[in-house]
């Protein structure tokens, strides 16, 4: 027996065709897809897609589990198809338990690249998909469309049944108990209670409808912007010239019970009047030690630290010293 006989026979390759079949990919032969393709037929073609399911709709299959462990197999795929079809669907096999980041990177792809995505769970409900897209190839999309009678009553119906818990019942007894939509719009909430089957939810949901603006309390408040601020009360009062007394700080209130006494300021005159320390005759009067750090910073407020007086009082007392041994030596002389 000659080994060309052990291989399995391929089905044969065609070019594609404009019938009712449906185009398979060579590459597709063994997937288990095609057994649940059914009513339409399906021929092997040399084709760029998994299958054509009609002359401008091309589909890509891809499972889960084989793009987990080939993630750029997808991309390749995509490339290669480009914007050879109108139609571009990408039907994913969900054949793994944690899906749901694989299936979110895979939707932003098709944002991008324009292909719609589908989810089939079962090859059953895959192969149902590429049936009835090939089915529904010619068909117009009116089938898929809400049919609606172009006459009053149709129109009348359509229109009031769209409002929450108002059904076709209440759009008979609406019309006939009221009239026409205008007059239905006009009814004014108490007489609408009266009817049979009308209460109050179903009352205040129609005047909502009726009634209520199309804008939102979001969108309701675009004229105050960071360009236009909105007035505050203060600007008010400052336009009338009076302001109103205090509340908390009243004249019986003690404020010293709120703050903490600062230090007081060494004046020029206290400084004038204090009594220099008498030196004996030949001793040499000792120079006094720079105060420290936490004397000068520590114990001043910030607004005592920018006054140039305070920031240098050793230079300060020196030169009291010198002015009070100066008016001495004067004293003296005179």
């Amino acid at each position: 027996m000659s080994s060309s006989s052990k291989q399995p026979v391929k089905p044969p390759v065609v070019q594609p065709g404009t019938g009712n079949n449906i185009i398979v990919n060579p590459c597709q032969r063994l997937n288990p897809v095609l057994n649940h393709v059914r009513n339409v037929g399906k021929e092997f073609g040399d084709i760029v897609p998994d299958f054509q399911v009609g002359r401008t709709t091309a589909v890509l299959f891809l499972s889960l589990k084989y793009h987990r462990l080939h993630p750029e197999y997808i991309h390749t795929r995509i490339e290669k198809l480009g914007h050879s079809y109108n139609l571009r669907i990408l039907l994913i096999m969900c054949d793994v338990s944690e899906h749901q980041e694989p299936i979110r990177e895979l939707t932003k792809m098709c944002l991008i690249n324009n292909i719609t995505i589908i989810v089939a769970w079962t090859p059953e409900e895959a192969g149902t998909y590429l049936s009835t897209y090939k089915q529904f190839e010619h068909r117009p999309p009116d089938l898929i469309k809400e049919r609606v009678d172009k006459d009053y009553l149709s129109l009348l119906r359509t229109a009031l049944t769209s409002i929450s818990k108002v059904n076709k019942t209440d759009v008979e007894t609406l019309r006939t108990s009221i009239g026409s939509f205008a007059d239905i719009a006009r009814t004014p909430s108490a007489q609408l209670q009266t009817l049979p089957g009308f209460g109050q939810v179903k009352v205040r949901r129609m005047k909502d409808a009726f009634d209520k603006p199309f804008r939102n309390s979001a969108t309701s408040i675009v004229p105050y912007t960071t360009s236009q601020p909105r007035p505050s009360k203060g600007k008010e009062k400052d336009k009338t010239g009076e302001r109103e007394p205090s509340v908390l700080w009243g004249d019986d209130i003690d404020v010293s019970e709120f703050t903490t006494p600062a230090p007081e300021p060494i004046s020029a005159s206290k400084a004038g009047n204090a009594q220099p320390r008498q030196v004996s005759e030949g001793e040499v009067p000792r120079k006094r030690p720079p105060s420290p750090v936490w004397d000068i910073e520590l114990d001043l407020n910030d607004s005592d630290l920018e006054d140039p007086d305070i920031r240098a009082p050793e230079a300060k007392r020196r030169k009291e010293d010198t002015d009070t041994n100066d008016d001495e030596a004067s004293t003296g002389t005179l």
